[in-house]
């Protein structure tokens, strides 16, 4: 038997679970051809017309013919997303944030990936060491877009010693052919001072602006700096001055494109507005947040959500006492934005905690990186009220679990108080503060 992929789930009301498809039985070509991975999955499942040969617990083989919509899933899924291995990363780059963990965290939290196929299916970077002329080819034939590429420097050189492996700089010649194959590509650059910034950020960006308008966008990030770095490359964190001149440099490039055009391309994330004490960019300015998810307008976003949704509040005199806790550098924006809604709500009482990132280091200073402990730590003689709200992007996908294993029910146990999750967007923000819905 050739290659197969064992069925482990069905979707309820699916094309799967009509034509009696169970989990158990085994995938084994679709349209007459072994599927190798993801890649060659959602090609061949996007036709309107699908042969499918199936195999049963049994051994039975069916074979179905399927007329669908195009882009239909058909309702089943694999136990591995990919459908083959995951592929590690074979870089050992400077600022790799994996290797400036302490040990004993999950081993989950230890694994590198640089697999093209987590690019097109969940928005992973990748630096193009790992990846095969062929999965290029694939990727152009198949038209799976956007791929997001982690680029640092554009100096062949450079990238070689940044990303410590013997082809960093010959591979980004596949982005030429992801170009000349008409791929829509998103690219990003983490900062390191006295490394990558400078005169090299000037060359970077000019040389990757020729890939416009394909590559529709760059962020550009700052390195994370933990306290775990003893035998590591020497790193320095950004000060007000730099990242006031990595403003300068972004705001110049983001005119030339605009001049030529295009539409914003280069980005920084929201910590260097943050560090620089400026003003955040207005919502135009992030070209509809192509790089949301690097941390690229999240504050802006949050700020006009939670505006307009205040907006269609008219406001009351109820009572509340909640907990706001984030990261250093956030703290200043929800003190401005927990005024906004006291203006409509003035018996709403906000506290807001500022959590310093003792586990990580007094340089990380993003939320996203807090741990279940340092709240704990820092919290459990604050007076936080009738409740602790902290943003959804502290926790693990899916799962109520801070990096450290601590799980939200055993942080709420210890405080002896309700600990509720807010989501992304302002008006969960807004509702969850208010206590709007609660029963």
């Amino acid at each position: 038997m050739g290659k197969y992929h064992m069925i482990n789930h069905i979707i309820p009301d699916s094309i799967a679970e009509e034509l009696e498809i169970e989990p158990g039985d085994k995938l084994l070509k679709i349209n007459n051809q072994e599927i190798k991975d993801v890649f060659d999955y959602h090609y061949q499942v996007e036709k309107e017309n699908i042969l499918l040969l199936i195999e049963k617990s049994d051994g039975e083989q069916w074979e179905l013919e399927i007329e669908k919509d195009e882009g239909e899933e058909l309702g089943f899924g694999f136990s591995e997303s990919l459908m083959d291995q995951y592929r590690s990363c074979v870089n050992n780059c400077i600022f790799c944030f994996i290797n400036q963990m302490p040990k004993g965290m999950r081993e989950t939290l230890y694994f590198k990936d640089d697999d093209s196929r987590l690019s097109f299916l969940q928005g992973n970077y990748i630096t193009l060491t790992n990846i095969t002329d062929d999965e290029i080819e694939r990727i152009i034939n198949y038209r799976l877009e956007p791929i997001n590429i982690s680029f640092h420097t554009t100096n062949p050189n450079l990238r070689w010693m940044m990303l410590n492996h013997p082809e960093a700089g010959i591979a980004l010649e596949k982005v030429k052919k992801l170009y000349h194959g008409r791929i829509k590509m998103n690219g990003q650059i983490v900062l390191c001072k006295r490394v990558n910034d400078g005169v090299e950020l000037e060359r970077t960006i000019r040389d990757l602006f020729q890939y416009t308008p394909l590559l529709q966008s760059v962020s550009i990030v700052p390195v994370g700096i933990t306290k775990y770095r003893e035998g590591l490359y020497p790193l320095e964190p950004f000060s007000k001055a730099d990242a006031r001149k990595v403003i300068q440099t972004i705001r110049k490039w983001q005119a030339k494109s605009i001049e030529n055009g295009g539409n914003h391309f280069i980005h920084g994330s929201d910590e260097w507005y943050l560090l620089a004490e400026e003003d955040l960019p207005t919502e135009e300015t992030y070209d509809e947040y192509l790089q949301l998810e690097n941390g690229v307008g999240m504050l802006r976003l949050l700020i006009d959500e939670v505006n307009e949704e205040l907006e269609s509040h008219q406001g009351d005199d109820r009572k509340r006492d909640v907990s706001l806790a984030t990261g250093m550098l956030a703290a200043p924006y929800l003190y401005s934005l927990s005024l906004g809604i006291q203006m409509k709500y003035p018996n709403v009482k906000i506290n807001i905690y500022p959590i310093e990132n003792k586990f990580f280091g007094e340089h990380i200073t993003v939320s996203g990186l807090i741990t279940g402990q340092d709240i704990l730590q820092q919290l459990i003689q604050a007076p936080l009220g009738e409740e602790l709200l902290l943003p959804v992007n502290m926790l693990k996908n899916d799962e109520d679990v801070f990096l450290d294993d601590v799980r939200v029910e055993e942080l709420s146990s210890a405080l002896q108080l309700l600990v509720n999750i807010v989501k992304s967007n302002g008006r969960d923000f807004v509702n969850k503060v208010i206590g709007r819905g609660l029963k």
